[in-house]
């Protein structure tokens, strides 16, 4: 193959931070299953992100208030999220950067964008809501009954804070943070799809099944109004599209994941080890670029088979299963128009199941909610940890001096403040408003991220590499989509 280079890429500018070094792009593993197996593996980190609150908390809530009608908000998220994903994905595969230092190479510059980007993290996934609410679970099981009076909320309190200190634990531990991330969510994906999908076929009837088909596939379609009350609560629905799939700043840990993982040109700049087992790694601030020859762009197209491998195959056809399997169970076993609130949320599709099969499901359901909210609160507080050590670490030269410059002491040290923030806010408010609260901001996040990563592929790729124009379009109705949603719902809030 001749190594001639189609194009060049000194062309390309860097914007407000360092222009790239030049390093051919590693080559791919042989595309075959079991290097399939090894390669992929960010996708079901996000997948169990994925699968949480909204699969759990706000997915049940807004099915059972509405009917599975609204499940083609489901499918329009993922299919949009899975798309965006690989758009944040090119981006990375090229650099070798996350994201977020893209965004930050655009004005005004890396302080702006950085600290913008971390404030919405921060509301997005630094309420320990995932923990407060998966306390249900466990103090449901401990109880024998759901937890809904005074005195069972200490208990929680207890049980969330216990919860959340094992989150940081694990994130402690396995050499390197991605890795140990990526064996605990096959686990827990693997679970928990796997029951669900052996609950479902045993105790919903096709008729259900059948209307949840109807429910993704009814696009548009929303239930009409009732007299002077509003139809939807937009508030709701806001955080039901955002956490259909993984929702704003974990779709961008998504390229820090890929990134340490040693996807593409992330295989030259280094990754975040873990405090207990892992070596001390230099993490390069900036990324590496591969110059266009006709051997690079040919590792380009391998590498972004197993990406598409990794979104399609993983991604989606997870996201889209871990909302609507959860949904049927909670339209088939608890009442229409049921609120769903308080500390019992977690445990009302346990409950609901054991009063149509008995107790031996009260239990295993109990524990699959525990490991949906559990999942999901691990990768969030990563999430949350991750892209602000990464934005400091590329923003600072005085963060990158610090201790020595090693990327631990930055990530374990922000992690630490994490973990005493959340054990104070598990006792200010109920988990399920903090966990909506967040679901919204991560909608805001998401429109506003779309059209940045657009501008961001036009602007520093090379025109050889950057996205088609149906990929454009695309990313234009994803912002436009989850802004509507965003829209709505701060304007019914100031009606």
């Amino acid at each position: 193959m001749s190594e001639r280079s189609t194009a060049s890429t000194s062309s390309v500018p860097a914007g407000a931070l360092p222009a790239w070094e030049l390093a051919d792009l590693p080559p791919a593993p042989a595309f075959d299953v079991l290097n399939i197996l090894k390669v992929i593996g960010p996708g079901a980190i996000l997948l169990g992100t994925a699968i949480g609150g909204g699969e759990w908390l706000v997915g049940p809530t807004t099915v059972v208030k509405y009917g599975l009608t609204l499940l083609w908000v489901t499918m329009v998220a993922v299919m949009f999220q899975t798309l965006l994903n690989l758009e944040l994905i090119r981006y990375t595969l090229f650099t070798g950067e996350p994201i977020m230092t893209g965004l930050m190479r655009t004005k005004p510059g890396p302080t702006f964008w950085g600290w913008t980007y971390s404030v919405l993290t921060w509301f997005q996934c630094g309420w320990p809501a995932l923990a407060g609410t998966a306390a249900g679970t466990l103090a449901a099981g401990f109880l024998g009954r759901l937890p809904t009076q005074a005195q069972d909320a200490t208990l929680a309190v207890w049980l969330s804070s216990a919860i959340f200190l094992s989150c940081a634990a694990v994130l402690a531990f396995g050499g390197k943070v991605e890795r140990t991330l990526e064996y605990v969510n096959w686990f827990m994906v693997a679970w928990i799809l796997i029951y669900l999908a052996i609950v479902v076929a045993l105790f919903v009837p096709l008729g259900s099944l059948f209307g949840a088909v109807r429910g993704l596939l009814s696009f548009g379609s929303f239930p009409a109004a009732q007299g002077d009350t509003p139809a939807i609560d937009w508030f709701l629905l806001a955080a039901f599209a955002s956490s259909s799939g993984a929702g704003g700043a974990a779709n961008a840990a998504l390229t820090n994941w890929f990134r340490d993982k040693g996807f593409g040109m992330g295989a030259q700049v280094g990754y975040i080890p873990s405090l207990i087992g892992g070596k001390e790694v230099k993490l390069s601030h900036t990324g590496k670029v591969f110059p266009l020859t006709d051997e690079n762009l040919k590792r380009w197209n391998h590498w972004w088979r197993f990406a598409k491998v990794d979104q399609y195959g993983v991604f989606f056809a997870g996201a889209l299963l871990g909302m609507t399997l959860p949904a049927v169970l909670a339209v088939e076993c608890l009442p229409h128009g049921k609120e769903l609130r308080g500390l019992a949320v977690a445990a009302e599709i346990a409950h609901g199941l054991s009063q149509m099969s008995g107790h031996s499901l009260w239990i295993l359901t109990l524990l699959c909610g525990f490991w949906i909210l559990y999942s999901s609160q691990l990768g969030n507080m990563d999430v949350l940890v991750r892209t602000v050590t990464d934005n400091l670490w590329t923003g600072s030269r005085r963060v990158r001096a610090w201790r020595g410059g090693d990327v631990r002491r930055v990530y374990y040290t922000l992690l630490g403040m994490n973990v005493v923030w959340g054990l104070v806010a598990l006792q200010v408010t109920q988990p399920i408003f903090l966990f909506q609260l967040g679901a919204n901001v991560a909608a805001f996040t998401t429109a506003l991220m779309s059209f940045h990563t657009l501008y961001v592929n036009r602007r520093f790729l090379p025109a050889a590499l950057r996205p088609s124009l149906w990929r454009q379009v695309v990313l234009v109705l994803c912002g436009i989509f989850y802004a509507a949603f965003v829209v709505m719902g701060v304007r019914q809030i100031l009606q």
